[in-house]
C-alpha cells in the first residue's frame, strides 16, 4: 500500500456536515492504493459561491456544482506523485443527498471516488466511458460498504 498524503482545506464554515479527514483518507485510498509511490492529493471543502466562481473561472460553466477535479499528475524531487485537487462543495452535496434520500457519507464517498476518477484519467464523455466510470464507483463503494448510488429508491 502506498503512502498517501491528504492536504485538507476546509474553506466552508457555514456547512452542516463535512466527513472526518480519516473518512476523506479511506475513500481516496480505495483507488489510490495500488500506486507503488508517495502520492500527495489536495481536498477543498468550499460554499456555493467558490464552487459557482470556480466552475465559471475553468469550465465556463456559470453555476453550482458537486465537485470539480483538477489534475496535476507530475511527479516532484521527492518521488511524490502529485495527483491534484478535488473542490466539493458541502452545501451541494448536503442537499442532493436530501433531495435523493442518500445517506450523507454514502454520497460524499460517491463524490470523492468520482473526482478521484478523473484525477486518474477516468471521464464520462461518451456512453462507454460513462458505464465503465459508473461501474467503477459502484464496485468501489460497494468495497466500502456502501450501496449502488444510482439505483433509484
Amino acid at each position: 500500500m502506498n503512502k498517501l498524503k491528504l492536504n485538507l482545506q476546509l474553506a466552508c464554515t457555514n456547512s452542516s456536515y463535512i466527513p472526518k479527514k480519516i473518512y476523506i483518507k479511506r475513500w481516496l485510498s480505495i483507488i489510490l492504493y495500488n500506486l507503488k509511490i508517495k502520492t500527495e492529493i489536495t481536498v477543498r471543502i468550499v460554499n456555493k459561491t467558490e464552487i459557482k466562481f470556480l466552475n465559471y473561472t475553468y469550465r465556463n460553466k456559470n453555476k453550482v456544482t458537486n465537485i470539480l477535479s483538477f489534475p496535476y499528475q507530475i511527479l516532484n524531487f521527492m518521488h511524490t506523485y502529485l495527483i491534484g485537487e478535488l473542490v466539493l462543495c458541502s452545501q451541494k452535496i448536503q442537499e442532493e443527498s436530501i433531495k435523493q434520500k442518500k445517506n450523507i457519507n454514502a454520497h460524499w464517498a460517491h463524490m470523492i471516488i468520482h473526482g478521484t476518477l478523473h484525477l486518474i484519467g477516468h471521464d464520462h464523455i461518451n456512453k462507454t466511458d460513462q458505464m465503465n466510470m459508473e461501474s467503477l464507483e459502484i464496485n468501489y463503494l460497494k468495497n466500502l460498504g456502501f450501496s449502488n448510488p444510482y439505483i433509484k429508491y
